[in-house]
């Protein structure tokens, strides 16, 4: 499952590998602005008290039995 971070103005942050190094890529509006180090570079980009981290529910990951109780 993957981890994203949502902003205003079209803002999106993802872990990413560059080289051998994790960082935070900056995306806004599908465009790379900048892959962040720290959270502390990553600051002077967006505000992140703003950001809201994006929860992906996998289809279908309940089983058949809580499907038929979820019916009664």
């Amino acid at each position: 499952m993957e981890t994203r971070w949502v902003g205003p103005d079209g803002y999106e942050i993802t872990p990413a590998t560059r080289g051998d190094r994790q960082v935070l890529r900056l995306r806004r509006h599908g465009e790379l602005v900048v892959d962040c180090f720290s959270i502390d570079e990553l600051r002077q980009f967006v505000n992140l008290a703003e950001l809201c981290e994006v929860i992906t529910v996998p289809f279908g990951s309940r089983s058949p039995r809580g499907r038929q109780e979820a019916l009664r």
